[in-house]
């Protein structure tokens, strides 16, 4: 049976906004020094029904479960190995947030460290959560919250259904200790773009001192725009609410194409030009065909049944007509040209590729 010619077709989005609108500066700035913080522990999570970490193949489990048990005054018989089928042993993280308060409850994420199979229906024991500095900044502790599921047979057999060796347990941390914040600390405030831009950068700094008086804002780089701020705190909490509403226009942003290697998805940004360039695009297409015969000897001969195999090779070649980019082709016109040729994901990042080397393609592409 002869194949398919054509595979399923590329996806090709197109970024192209008719009219830019204005921001919020709070969504398309931040302030610095207001960020999130990283912290990690270790722990044990308890009640698991038999799913836990194999003690002869984790034996970093059993020690963490002695030492614990030696915090309460319990001493083990030495060179014993508790078989601890319902005990896991997991790392511990989550992000405290800017100007989180001792007391404040945090979400934390478990993950299973050895070979415990789930994670479903145990509890975490007290975990320290520590920052970079090796300070304790929250406690965590709580019973799991976990999506995934496994299920395993007698003979083998087994099911899985997402991650059952990770969880959550929402608000089962408890903030200790605050980050010193340097909001409050200085003269002035930067805002930092999260996608630097010469022109957006401009523009705020410009819509602030129309708005707070000249030489208020001053565009410091493409990145980030200092603003003179009141030192009283609560002035400077006001002075900010008033500024992250403030609207600006974003600069447009650089010709960009971008595509993905993996699911053959192509973006291609408003601002992309082509210069003038021809473009052919031909598929060759191979289909092999196999086929029994079966031979037999005839009624009084000797002889034996025989069964061979016929191969039938057909190739095919598309030959598609060439196309001519004009001066100065739009987006739309590429988007056009390119769906006439009918090119599959491959052969389309082919001509995307080919177009950047001979210098026709007026755009960055970036491959993911």
């Amino acid at each position: 049976m002869k194949q398919l010619q054509h595979g399923v077709m590329a996806i090709l989005l197109v970024l192209a906004a008719g009219v830019a609108h204005a921001e919020r500066i709070k969504d398309i700035a931040y302030v610095s020094g207001v960020r999130s913080n990283h912290l990690v522990g270790y722990g044990l999570v308890m009640g698991l029904d038999s799913s836990g970490d194999k003690t002869s193949q984790t034996p970093f489990t059993i020690q963490t479960f002695k030492n614990m048990l030696a915090q309460f005054g319990i001493k083990m018989p030495p060179g014993s190995n508790p078989k601890l089928k319902n005990v896991a042993a997991v790392a511990v993280h989550a992000d405290l947030p800017p100007f989180a308060k001792p007391g404040q409850t945090i979400d934390v994420t478990v993950s299973a460290l050895g070979n415990a199979k789930s994670l479903r229906g145990g509890s975490l024991l007290m975990t320290e959560l520590k920052g970079i500095d090796g300070k304790v900044y929250a406690l965590a502790q709580g019973s799991l919250v976990v999506g995934g599921l496994g299920v395993a047979g007698a003979d083998g057999s087994k099911v899985t259904v997402n991650v059952p060796t990770a969880g959550r347990i929402p608000s089962g941390g408890i903030v200790e200790r605050s980050v010193p914040s340097s909001f409050a600390m200085t003269n002035h405030l930067t805002l930092n773009l999260k996608s630097y831009d010469f022109t957006t950068a401009k523009r705020m700094s410009e819509a602030i001192n129309k708005l707070m008086g000249p030489g208020i804002a001053k565009a410091l780089d493409g990145g980030s725009v200092r603003v003179a701020a009141p030192r009283d705190p609560s002035q400077r909490v006001t002075y900010m609410s008033v500024l992250e509403n403030l609207q600006v226009l974003p600069g447009e942003s650089a010709a960009k194409v971008i595509i993905n290697s993996r699911t053959g998805t192509i973006v291609i940004g408003k601002n992309v030009r082509v210069s003038p360039a021809a473009v052919t695009h031909g598929s060759m297409v191979v289909s092999i065909t196999e086929e029994a015969e079966v031979s037999q000897p005839n009624a009084f001969g000797a002889g034996e049944t025989v069964v061979t195999q016929q191969s039938t090779i057909d190739v095919q070649q598309e030959n598609n007509k060439m196309f001519l980019f004009q001066p100065g082709v739009t987006l739309a016109e590429i988007v056009q040209a390119v769906n006439q040729v009918g090119a599959a994901p491959g052969d389309l990042m082919a001509i995307l590729e080919a177009l950047k080397q001979a210098g026709a393609l007026r755009a960055e592409l970036v491959v993911i």
